[in-house]
């Protein structure tokens, strides 16, 4: 018996020796890794326990590390999701490693969007291979529908002098070239409807003065009084527009409707009866009101009316109605004039443009009416549509939405 039970001291002495012996081996190769992979870690033992407490604040500031930079990846992927440009990163050996969704539209396009694939991929080879790292912006016009111009741009990405890769840049400059040109238009149409008048202005003057024939001073004098009226008049419309684009919420006050359209019409009148031609009102029911502002309203009620009497021949009626279905009013001016060509009818909301450049110079007209009328419109959440028949006449409808109260749908109402 006491032989065997020494023999199992023996072998429970040397298990526990060898125990210790391997603990500390793996506490030593578990210290080196953390040592490794963090080495702001410092140990001040050397037991296993020590060693495991020193993996486990590895893995802890690993884990709030990986945490990190996972929100900053998101933040940075949110916030290219949202931008208006698209965005394609290439790495090292030209693959994309990301794009918004502005840019996936454009990769793998068919069609006219396939130029645009075509610039990406060449300007991200180009920046890499480009001492400076930038290639030049190419512009990629698409013709449509709808026609749009883009600009692409492509810069090399470094980190140090180690090339990551390249990003490439779409930007869409459609509104801001169409913009840039109906500035240009503007200039330039101001600066001729303003220097025909004045010139003429100055000329008269200067023949005012050296004549002596009362008759002929008088003709004269009527001339440069027409003259300053034009000037005047492109002036004040000018400050409408200019007013009525500023201020893109109109006031909201009940307005009825045959407020303004009596308001609009008494103020065309003078000219009408000028040229013998009659405004008949169908008058609007006194239920109809529009929630808006009442000085807006009258001037593009006016300015319609203005320009049906225009383009009418001396002798012939213009109608002004108004109709509700309970949702929006109607209100129509329709005259029996000269018309518009087919081709006109999209631009006659544009500034300064007419159709007949000749007749608007004989009635005074600045091109700026119907502009006025299409941004009222628009401030009161609605819009104005024209139709014509060359020849026939035209009628222009301003849509409005109905406002506060009850409105009469029946036929006594409109």
């Amino acid at each position: 018996m006491i032989p065997v039970l020494v023999g199992l001291v023996i072998v429970l002495s040397v298990t526990l020796v060898l125990g210790v012996v391997g603990q500390q081996r793996l506490a030593r190769r578990l210290l080196a890794a953390g040592r490794r992979v963090d080495e702001d870690v410092l140990a001040t033992g050397s037991g296993l326990a020590e060693a495991t407490s020193v993996i486990e604040r590895v893995v802890d500031r690993s884990l709030v590390r990986g945490g990190e930079g996972s929100d900053a990846e998101a933040r940075l992927t949110g916030a290219l999701a949202t931008i208006p440009q698209g965005v394609v990163v290439f790495d090292q050996g030209g693959d994309i490693t990301y794009c918004n969704e502005v840019a996936a539209g454009y990769l793998a396009a068919r069609h006219g969007d396939a130029l645009v694939e075509e610039a990406i991929a060449e300007l991200a080879e180009e920046a890499a291979r480009r001492r400076d790292g930038v290639a030049p912006g190419r512009t990629v016009d698409l013709f449509g529908p709808p026609r749009r111009t883009l600009v692409v741009k492509a810069i090399r990405l470094l980190h140090g002098a180690v090339a990551l890769g390249a990003i490439v840049i779409i930007d869409d400059v459609t509104d801001r070239r169409r913009l840039e040109a109906v500035r240009r238009d503007f200039v330039a149409n101001i600066s001729h409807e303003l220097k025909t008048p004045v010139g003429a202005l100055g000329l008269l003057a200067e023949t005012l003065v050296a004549e002596q024939d009362p008759v002929v001073a008088h003709r004269l004098a009527e001339r440069l009084l027409d003259e300053a009226f034009r000037v005047g008049r492109t002036i004040d419309d000018l400050l409408e527009l200019s007013r009525i684009e500023s201020d893109d919420e109109a006031r909201r006050e009940p307005v009825p409707v045959r407020l303004f359209v009596e308001q609009a019409v008494e103020r065309v009148r003078p000219v009408a009866d000028r040229q013998d031609i009659s405004v008949e009102v169908d008058e609007p029911a006194a239920r109809l009101v529009v929630a808006g502002d009442r000085r807006q309203l009258v001037s593009a009620t006016y300015n319609l009316l203005e320009n049906a009497v225009k383009y009418s021949d001396a002798g012939s009626t213009i109608q002004v109605r108004a109709r509700t279905d309970g949702r929006r009013i109607d209100i129509a001016v329709q005259d029996h004039g000269i018309g518009i060509p087919r081709r006109d009818l999209e631009r006659v909301f544009e500034r300064f443009y007419r159709v007949d450049r000749a007749r608007s110079r004989e009635t005074g007209g600045t091109g700026l009416g119907l502009a006025i009328v299409r941004h009222v419109a628009s401030n009161h959440a609605g819009e104005v549509e024209v139709e014509s028949v060359e020849g026939e006449g035209s009628t222009f409808t301003l849509h409005l939405p109905v406002g506060p109260g009850p409105v009469a749908v029946s036929a006594a109402a409109g």
